[in-house]
């Protein structure tokens, strides 16, 4: 019925007029390869606070979740006994400073006696003798004095790194042990972040022949964006720091690390996030419209061109990735083609064509000329 209606508009107007396409010519353009991959936020220190004395928990003296320095004091341990070997010691040192300052002028006098005769030869070797085991009780007992202090010190549990601590594992008046297997607080410096990926060793192989063969530039610089959970954009920008040497053989994956900034610590550790990691940079490559590729029945990707006659011309191409709304072209399509995006319903290979460019208002058509006033 189509075709009968189609002979006799040409018979009674002549050759219908070519439709009306729209048309993007394409063009090279250098575009980053990326890569979406899932992972988590790790803390990029961790510190657990374990006790190096023994003794009753007298105070804790912070705010659990809150924000902790390194070496700020957290609990304070009953130091009654470490004291009373620090006072025990520190005697001991006066006395043998004492001692010292005895055998001193002992041993001075002895040496001004022995250049006149006054006193043996022997007698003042002792007494030199005594000024030197003098001098060594000395420092024997300001030793005895440090080892006394190291567990009086210990008796201050104090922040190992500066970050956030989490809740206390012990309350006041807890006994607590050195070396003991729990810890009494964890902390974990949350800026930087880390954020923990794993890329298929597959990927990587191919990134490297397609780097080795040139067609792949590759980006190590360019910055990795992260998602959250609920998919909005995070705000800060990571960069990737660190790839495994080895490939995990339960996953077949190769892990990678990316370190980002946490200023507002929004990342938690834990927090499962995506990032996208630029592989490579490819340079004069074709990005096509998505409107304007098909699947025939067979599944193959086609698009429908202007060829230089103004007539449709069918291509069979081939595409690897989708970049936003347009598709990598890696054959099929070329620079300077002019891809059908609109009016593919209208056309068939062949076909002539009146092909607009996307984004140019096609030429208004021509008024006819009003008719001259009838003479009377």
């Amino acid at each position: 019925m189509l075709a009968a209606c189609g002979k006799g508009d040409e018979q009674a107007g002549g050759a219908p007029p070519p439709a009306e396409v729209t048309v993007v010519t394409l063009k090279p353009q250098t575009v980053v390869l990326t890569r979406e991959l899932s992972g988590r936020a790790e803390a990029s220190q961790e510190a657990e606070v374990r006790p190096q004395v023994g003794g009753i928990v007298e105070r804790l003296l912070f705010t659990e979740g809150g924000s902790v320095r390194a070496g700020q004091a957290l609990y304070q341990l009953d130091q009654t006994a470490f004291r009373a070997d620090a006072n025990s010691a520190q005697a001991s040192v006066a006395r043998a400073q004492a001692a010292l300052t005895s055998a001193r002028l002992t041993a001075k006098r002895s040496g001004e006696l022995v250049k006149i005769d006054a006193v043996s030869r022997q007698d003042n070797d002792n007494a030199q003798a005594a000024l030197r085991q003098a001098e060594a009780d000395l420092r024997s007992a300001q030793a005895a004095l440090q080892g006394a202090n190291v567990p009086l010190g210990f008796a201050r549990v104090t922040a190992p790194i500066s970050g956030r601590i989490g809740r206390s594992n012990v309350t006041r008046g807890a006994l607590v042990t050195a070396g003991q297997p729990t810890p009494l607080a964890v902390i974990q410096s949350m800026d930087p972040i880390y954020v923990e990926i794993s890329q298929s060793s597959t990927e990587l192989l191919q990134l490297r022949r397609e780097i080795d063969a040139g067609t792949l530039q590759p980006t190590d610089s360019v910055p990795v964006d992260i998602t959250l959970e609920d998919g909005s954009a995070y705000t800060h920008q990571g960069r990737l720091s660190f790839a495994e040497t080895m490939v995990d053989p339960t996953t077949g994956a190769v892990a990678l690390r990316v370190i980002v900034p946490n200023p507002e610590q929004l990342l938690l550790p834990g927090m499962f996030v995506r990032a996208k990691v630029a592989n490579g940079e490819r340079r004069n490559a074709i990005l096509a419209p998505q409107q304007g590729v098909s699947r025939d029945p067979r599944g193959q990707a086609t698009a429908m061109v202007v060829n230089a006659d103004g007539k449709v011309a069918a291509r069979e191409v081939k595409v690897s990735r989708a970049i936003g709304d347009k598709w990598l072209v890696e054959s099929g399509l070329a620079a300077g083609d002019k891809l059908i995006v609109e009016g593919l319903q209208k056309i068939r290979p062949g076909a002539p064509v009146q092909a607009t460019e996307q984004g140019i208002a096609p030429p208004a058509a021509a008024k006819p000329a009003a008719a001259a006033p009838a003479a009377k």
